[in-house]
């Protein structure tokens, strides 16, 4: 997969309230991201061309999340030169099966490809929206309309914090070793022609283990420190997804 380093730094900090879950912790802020180092050549050349903000994007929310999750992201992405009209946060149902959930996610691409007549979206999803993304790009075909896939502290391997809700079928879903995951995980984690890539720490304190939301094939961004609700406020790492979105 090819690798991109981030090309423009935010000259302002957005803020929002977000609403605390099942899974939720203290954000903490300052985060520093550990980010690959292009060449001087490469660098170069990425500076020459310009960067592209007319994909949609999809956001997806974790276990129990809503669109207000996604508040201080989309002020990012409106900083870096994209539209409030190209700005959309899918919905499902945190209780329910990720199998359906991802159907809808299906529906809900087909339908912003429609209203802005874009050939493909890109997707910015977050803990349990990893499950969602990944199988309806993998299992359903989806990479054919997704151009990104950006995962934030996925649960992409699952995670065994959700041994907590293991009443509900998505929480069984997610726990490590479920036959949902097993599906999701086989063969090519990366299909397709979508660039993928992720962010992960080990301060995250619920994705268990940390790396989980590690995908062979994409670019993998270990932060040096964030917990797994403070990424919904770290406009650093907003920044370098819009920018990995744009390239």
């Amino acid at each position: 997969m090819r690798r991109h380093a981030p090309r423009r730094l935010l000259g302002v900090l957005a803020t929002a309230t977000l609403a605390f879950s099942l899974f939720s912790a203290a954000p903490t802020a300052g985060a520093t991201t550990a980010v690959p180092a292009a060449s001087a050549t490469r660098s170069a050349e990425a500076a020459a061309q310009p960067l592209s903000t007319s994909t949609p994007v999809v956001f997806v929310h974790g276990y129990t999340g809503n669109a207000s999750n996604w508040t201080t992201a989309m002020s990012v992405f409106r900083l870096n030169g994209w539209s409030s009209s190209q700005l959309f946060a899918y919905e499902y149902n945190s209780y329910g099966n990720n199998i359906t959930n991802a159907q809808g996610l299906a529906t809900f691409v087909n339908t912003v490809k429609a209203r802005t007549g874009a050939s493909k979206v890109a997707i910015v999803n977050h803990s349990m929206g990893g499950l969602v993304s990944q199988y309806y790009l993998k299992v359903l075909g989806g990479n054919t309309s997704v151009s990104h896939l950006a995962s934030i502290a996925g649960a992409n391997h699952g995670t065994t914090f959700a041994g907590a809700c293991l009443i509900y079928t998505t929480c069984q879903q997610m726990y490590p070793g479920s036959s949902f995951i097993a599906q999701i995980s086989a063969g090519d984690e990366t299909p397709g022609t979508t660039e993928y890539a992720t962010w992960y720490s080990a301060c995250d304190g619920v994705i268990i283990p940390y790396t989980s939301t590690r995908l062979d094939g994409a670019t993998n961004n270990n932060v040096l420190c964030q917990t797994h609700i403070g990424y919904l406020t770290d406009t650093v790492v907003l920044g370098q997804i819009a920018d990995f979105i744009a390239s």
